[in-house]
């Protein structure tokens, strides 16, 4: 293998262990010409994983693409860099048990977004937000109704406090009123 610092093409492998998941076998390797260690990976060549987009195009699939994604609509909240790995581990665990070999990008999306849900709810609306391309705000307050729902049946009555807004500040609403009933009802408030 070839060195990667200096490009030398002989070294020795100092450790070699078998990954987690059993797919995967990783070397410590140094360098014989300037001594300093790298880390290779070996894996069984499989045929690749083809994710179909939305406009009918085919990708490879990317794992480091999809944890960019996670990261990204994970930053600055409570989710752990191995709670996002997991996630990602999970989808292509799923995806490699399948017997195609492709995966409409829909689907893959829907996978990743229930395991944010159940993960953190602002992260899966950050990502849902991308994912689904809102359009508008009815589209996000849609998703946001879906979050609220499913957190209102996870908390029991007797655990809940209700807070009386204040007067001078804007609320978003939860209601069965169209967006065009609820900017005529605050028409005369300046909201």
């Amino acid at each position: 293998m070839q060195c990667p610092f200096c490009n030398h093409a002989e070294d020795k492998v100092v450790d070699s262990r078998e990954s987690r998941e059993g797919d995967s076998i990783r070397r410590r390797r140094e360098c014989l010409k300037c001594n300093r260690r790298f880390t290779s990976y070996e894996r069984i060549e499989e045929m690749p994983i083809m994710v179909v987009k939305k406009d009918g195009r085919r990708e490879n699939f990317d794992r480091q693409k999809l944890l960019k994604s996670l990261i990204l609509a994970c930053q600055k909240r409570p989710v752990t860099t191995v709670q996002i790995d997991n996630i990602v581990l999970d989808a292509e665990r799923r995806i490699m048990d399948r017997v195609e070999r492709e995966i409409q990008s829909i689907e893959l999306g829907e996978i990743l977004m229930n395991e944010l849900k159940r993960l953190d709810n602002v992260a899966y609306v950050r990502f849902a937000s991308v994912y689904r391309d809102f359009k508008d705000l009815p589209d996000f307050i849609s998703a946001l109704e879906d979050v609220l729902t499913q957190r209102d049946r996870a908390v029991e009555p007797s655990k809940v406090k209700i807070l009386q807004p204040k007067q001078s500040t804007p609320t978003i609403e939860r209601s069965l009123f169209s967006t065009d009933d609820i900017k005529k009802r605050n028409e005369g408030t300046g909201l």
